[in-house]
């Protein structure tokens, strides 16, 4: 027996070493780590318990019958994240290139259908070069197990890419059905077909970072949620959102004790917003006021910065953060917005995380390319995505809420369980010029002075339509209150719904607008 522990232990140390030295400095020279030092990153010491180590594919042509290596590139198993049980895969770069082969897919079969049998959340730790050429028509089946699986977990544990180097072709797909996709700049691309198709089927020429690269993916495509300097920091990150997700959504997130005090005044807000709805502001400095030691995890910061999606704690509970960003571009919706916030509504619905919504919207983007683009379809999207919501969902209105995108933006007309204003609010169908513009067109035409009558006429219609308190006398607002009094009326109103509880009607699953 001792001969045969004796040779176990021996297998083990050549595995966990790796397949050569030369190998694992390449990986270093690239500015990459391993697969397991990645791992070793991800999960607290010592917790991590491998699946499959031993196991080998049984291909054969092309040489591969003479190169059976153990993991056959890619590394399963589970551990945890500051104690709750989390599952990963990591492409091991140094085998085959991460290739993913027949063996190798059936790994990571195991790990997901274990992940989602467990109610546990699965990180993907990718660096790998594709489907495995020598493979044939078996490599590709194996992504087709990948994304079945992707999508039958989707909604039910939270799902986490993080893009450590190439991944292109098919293989691109499975992160985009996940929850989120984390990149590290220069050394991670996404792409469908690389550069040197690019240059022959169009004739233009780009690098791979150019093309797929995390800037990229993080400002201009929208693929990717979060990107960052080096491998280091971004899973350092990963572990915070994964302190901030449920396992599955038959859990609630984790609470954790608060120190910042429930019933803290934020005075300063009465500094950050002004009262004139034509000057901008930060209003991600406003989320910092009101959440939790100012901590918030912004979510796609970098693309569609028109509109800020958050995760917080709020009184010591998760929370969603929807809000407009008068910053960039007025803070008005357009397509790029309405899909950004439409998806993260729904990852908060799905995993039970209540969302709070800011409102200073002035209306839909005007313009023949928003227009022609289908603004009217995505704008559809955030609208469905908060009407199909059955979270607590609390939305306060700081200054301008006007027409459709009032309306969008979890009014209480769409199931808005409270609703909230600051004395500065203006919720109306159109500004008031535009509106007086409208209604008195032939007045202000046959004025002697138009423009004196235009301007009393503005005021009339904001006197009449427009002042602070309308909306509340007639129940469309619950409350007008003191900023400085945000933070407690938030943390006393998510205490009050925390048992919230909604049923969908009976059916096998909606048809969304796409």
């Amino acid at each position: 027996m001792r001969s045969h522990v004796a040779e176990l232990a021996g297998i083990r140390r050549q595995v966990l070493a790796g397949p050569s030295e030369k190998a694992t400095a390449a990986q270093h020279a690239k500015g990459k780590l391993t697969a397991r030092e990645r791992i070793s990153l991800l999960l607290d010491d010592g917790s991590f318990r491998e699946v499959e180590q031993l196991r080998r594919h049984r291909a054969t042509g092309f040489g591969l019958e003479a190169r059976k290596p153990y993991t056959d590139g890619v590394i399963t198993g589970w551990g945890t994240v500051e104690g709750r049980t989390v599952f990963v895969y990591a492409h091991d770069f140094r085998i085959f290139g991460g290739a993913l082969g027949e063996a190798h897919a059936t790994k990571i079969h195991k790990i997901m259908d274990m992940a989602i049998a467990a109610g546990a959340p699965l990180v993907s730790l990718n660096d790998g070069a594709g489907a495995r050429i020598q493979e044939g028509v078996t490599a590709l089946a194996g992504y087709g197990g990948i994304f079945r699986r992707n999508t039958r977990a989707s909604g039910v544990i939270p799902q986490i890419s993080v893009m450590l180097g190439p991944c292109a072709g098919g293989a691109a797909y499975s992160p985009a059905l996940t929850d989120f996709v984390f990149m590290v700049r220069e050394t991670s691309q996404m792409f469908i077909t690389g550069p040197d198709v690019v240059k022959a089927v169009t004739g233009e020429e780009i690098t791979q970072n150019g093309l797929g690269g995390a800037d990229v993916h993080a400002e201009t495509s929208g693929v990717c949620h979060f990107a960052y300097d080096d491998e280091e920091t971004c899973i350092q990150e990963v572990r915070y959102l994964l302190s901030l997700l449920p396992q599955n959504n038959r859990e609630n997130p984790p609470a954790v004790p608060c120190d910042d005090p429930h019933d803290r005044r934020c005075d300063t807000l009465a500094d950050l917003v002004p009262a004139d709805g034509n000057r901008p502001y930060d209003m991600a400095e406003v989320i910092k006021e009101i959440v939790d030691d100012g901590e918030l995890l912004e979510v796609h910061e970098h693309w569609a910065r028109n509109i800020i999606c958050a995760l917080a704690r709020v009184g010591g509970q998760v929370v969603g953060v929807v809000a407009n960003q008068p910053r960039v571009l007025a803070g008005v919706l357009d397509i790029e917005a309405s899909e950004k916030a439409a998806r993260f509504v729904q990852m908060c619905d799905a995993f039970s995380i209540p969302i709070v919504t800011l409102l200073d919207v002035p209306g839909f983007l005007p313009g023949v390319d928003q227009e022609h683009g289908g603004i009217i379809r995505h704008g559809a999207k955030l609208l469905y995505a908060y009407c199909n919501a059955t979270v607590p969902r609390i939305s306060l209105i700081l200054r301008k809420a006007y027409g459709g995108a009032y309306i969008v933006m979890d009014s209480q007309s769409i199931g808005a369980d409270l609703t909230y204003a600051w004395p500065t609010n203006e919720i109306a169908v159109m500004g008031a010029e535009g509106a007086a513009n409208v209604i008195f067109r032939r007045r202000i035409a046959e004025a002697e002075d138009p423009e004196a009558t235009r301007a009393e006429l503005v005021k009339e219609y904001k006197a009449e339509l427009m002042h602070p308190y309308y909306a509340a006398e007639r129940g469309l607002v619950d409350d007008v209150i003191d900023p400085a009094d945000t933070r407690q009326v938030l943390i006393h109103s998510l205490a009050m719904l925390r048992t919230k509880h909604a049923d969908h009607p009976a059916r096998k699953h909606g048809n969304p607008p796409q």
